[in-house]
């Protein structure tokens, strides 16, 4: 974009921009700053077609993201600048907020050196919330008056609609469910309503391998090779460790892609998706780094298969979920009907609700993908932490941060993050149509599970909104 351009239109703009957020720090007038500026305006405009001009101008080649950019700001509903953190002529590093989940973001935007100092990227990395800005701690009472009113409120813009369990010290503080499991027969969700949990199953996943190393029956560092002696690819079944595999750091990639989309109602077996992606090499060399794999967590159902001798379903079904009490958390085939489940929701790019049901896989894997309510999940929080799953100390090497991820670290099929200064451990899950959270907070005795038939962050974003206003101890 021309500067004479650019200029013109912050001038147009700059009363709307000053008004959406009068507290906010002043931008330096130098070429990103303007850049940033100009960006603002038009983003958070939510204005297709100023942000489309926008683009043409300054950024033509991101032309083909504007339906994602679109979506996105439906999302965030815009972003509140908080703070720039670096500033340079070409270069600026700025934190942000988005208006509607409470999500803070680290945003760098770089211009080229020459005029007319067009965009030459822009990043946004998801960070935790700064301490200098964190939020107000609650009463306990007043944590379940503001929930309650946001949840009302989100319900009723079509933000929500799920279930929502809070519990202090193993007991509800709040229970409560919000709009239809079937819209078009007018089904309304329960406390009872299962929901599609996506990647959520990881933690069952990881309890059972957890299980089988106490037992002595593998080792964290055992090559995947030692279990399955017979996988295609000769240098992940050598090199890549069960420890790697739960830590995400195998290199063994997702499984998600065109492959998956044509063969979605083949893969009824953790061992058909090996058949489709056991011949792939490794990513990188095992250990190197974190790249999130639901790959990996297929292996190790298999690994759960091959030493427990029993199926995959059936292993969780009476190691973990038996014994924790949790009756209405499974992974049947979707064409088998399971009584109180949820339909999943999904926004077409022109606005429209549609069911999911064309894009869930044949069944739930080890990776993800079956179903729970919110009260099995307090349930499973409340076995792990009573030592019903696991002695103490596999408890807590499962669930100590290993790994460095945006926003904390990944411990053993376990994510782990410091929110307002409580540590909260647990997983979510997010899918077309499906969104999900567990967050374990052991220090101030809260847990949190929450549960929607939407598209993300229709959870997360209140689960969020839960754990980042926690009472002080």
């Amino acid at each position: 974009m021309k500067t004479v351009a650019l200029l013109s239109l912050v001038a147009v703009a700059a009363v709307a921009f000053v008004g959406a957020a009068p507290t906010a720090p002043a931008i330096p007038n130098t070429p990103a700053g303007r850049a940033l500026h100009a960006w603002f305006v038009a983003f958070d405009s939510g204005n297709r077609a100023t942000y489309r001009r926008f683009m043409q101008t300054e950024e033509p080649a991101r032309l083909s993201r504007l339906n994602g950019d679109m979506d996105f700001r439906q999302m965030t509903g815009g972003f509140d600048l908080k703070k720039i953190e670096r500033s340079a002529p070409t270069r600026i590093v700025a934190l942000v907020e988005d208006r509607l989940n409470e999500q803070f973001a680290r945003l760098t935007l770089t211009v080229n050196n020459a005029p007319p100092n067009t965009i030459r990227a822009i990043d946004l990395e998801a960070i935790s919330r700064p301490a200098e800005f964190a939020l107000a701690r609650l009463s306990a009472s007043g944590l379940v008056d503001a929930l309650r009113t946001k949840l009302r409120q989100d319900a009723a813009v079509g933000r929500f609609a799920g279930a929502v369990l809070v519990a202090h010290n193993g007991q509800p503080i709040f229970e409560q469910a919000y709009g239809l499991a079937d819209r078009e027969h007018r089904i309304p969700n329960t406390l009872q309503t299962r929901f599609r949990i996506g990647s959520m199953n990881k933690m069952f996943t990881a309890v059972s391998i957890m299980q089988l190393v106490q037992a002595g029956k593998i080792g964290l560092d055992d090559p995947l090779g030692k279990i399955l002696t017979d996988y295609p690819n000769k240098d992940v079944a050598a090199q890549v460790t069960i420890r790697e595999l739960l830590t995400h750091t195998g290199g063994t990639g997702d499984i998600f892609g065109p492959e998956f989309a044509t063969h979605r109602l083949q893969l009824r077996t953790l061992a058909d998706y090996e058949k489709l992606y056991g011949t792939r090499a490794p990513l990188f060399k095992p250990g190197a780094r974190f790249d999130y794999s639901n790959y990996g967590f297929i292996l190790l159902g298999l690994v759960v298969e091959k030493v427990s001798g029993q199926s995959y379903y059936d292993y969780v079904r009476d190691h973990v979920y038996a014994p924790a009490g949790m009756t209405s958390t499974g992974s049947q085939p979707e064409d088998q009907p399971v009584p109180n489940t949820s339909i999943g929701y999904t926004q077409s790019p022109h606005g429209r609700w549609q069911p999911n049901t064309d894009t869930l896989p044949y069944r739930g894997t080890s990776a993800g993908g079956g179903y729970s309510t919110v009260g099995d999940l307090v349930r499973f929080a409340n076995a792990l932490q009573n030592h019903t799953l696991l002695d103490a100390a596999h408890t807590d090497m499962m669930t100590t941060g290993k790994i460095d991820m945006p926003g904390g670290k990944y411990d053993f099929g376990f994510g782990e993050s410091i929110i307002n200064g409580v540590r909260c451990f647990g997983h979510n899950g997010g899918a077309p149509g499906m969104n999900g959270d567990l967050e374990i907070c052991p220090l101030p005795g809260y847990v949190v599970a929450v549960l929607a038939n939407m598209d993300p962050p229709a959870a997360g974003r209140i689960s969020d909104f839960i754990t980042n206003r926690f009472p002080a101890r």
